[in-house]
């Protein structure tokens, strides 16, 4: 609806482990709002790819297998922040991931996003997908890849009618080794550990809320729909 594209939403921060669907919801953020969607991964990648002077810095680091130090990664996303399109509002996918991250954006937007700017101006939400861990097993281990054409089943939620083959060519399904339980289950106990700090953050200045993300995906996005059009109502 053209009212939706033209809504000031303000900045959007997605909360939830690796299988919760925040990159799917995003995407369905964006295109109903007309708002980027900015994942700090890509951004680090396209810095790199263009050999600009923060990419410079980090392809090393990234080389390495590192992770990119915080002072680096604040130049980067302020960068994408200042951009006229992120001027309604944003969704920020993967960032931030630390408590500090978050005192970090939150000084930023009120210096720059919120420094004498325009009545109507939304302050962030923070949005966390809540979904069980068995049901996060099951959506990650699930995972089959087509070894030919690359396409992606779940044996559990979205199988291939003909066990382990691929219904586009027939070529034979395999497990990445990052969709391995063992794999898995370390990521989702590091996410823990490494978010919980940045959820209670946000819960201490009553701007979490959480949705259920086990809703089938037009349930969850609705969900989402409407607890940004309450947050954006009050600006």
């Amino acid at each position: 609806m053209a009212e939706d594209t033209s809504r000031s939403i303000g900045p959007i921060v997605l909360l939830g482990p690796p299988g919760a669907g925040k990159g799917t919801q995003a995407k369905r953020i964006a295109e109903r709002y007309a708002v980027p969607q900015i994942s700090t991964g890509d951004l680090l990648r396209e810095h790199v790819r263009n050999a600009t002077g923060l990419g410079v810095l980090v392809k090393d680091i990234m080389a390495r297998g590192e992770l990119v130090p915080d002072d680096l990664l604040y130049d980067i996303v302020a960068d994408r922040l200042r951009e006229p399109d992120c001027k309604r509002g944003f969704i920020l996918d993967g960032f931030p991931r630390t408590a500090p991250q978050a005192g970090w954006l939150d000084a930023f937007l009120e210096n720059e996003f919120f420094d004498n700017s325009e009545p109507g101006k939304c302050g962030p939400i923070v949005i966390r997908l809540d979904v069980d861990y068995n049901e996060l097993l099951l959506r990650l281990t699930g995972r089959r890849t087509c070894s030919l054409c690359g396409h992606i089943y779940n044996v559990h939620l979205q199988p291939p009618r003909v066990d382990e083959l691929c219904d586009v060519d027939g070529s034979k399904l395999i497990i990445r080794d990052d969709d391995r339980e063992e794999v898995i289950r370390e990521r989702l106990f590091a996410y823990e550990r490494q978010t919980q700090p940045v959820a209670k953050y946000y819960e201490g200045s009553a701007r979490l809320v959480t949705v259920d993300g086990t809703l089938p995906l037009e349930g969850v996005s609705e969900q989402i729909f409407r607890e940004i059009e309450a947050h954006s109502t009050g600006c």
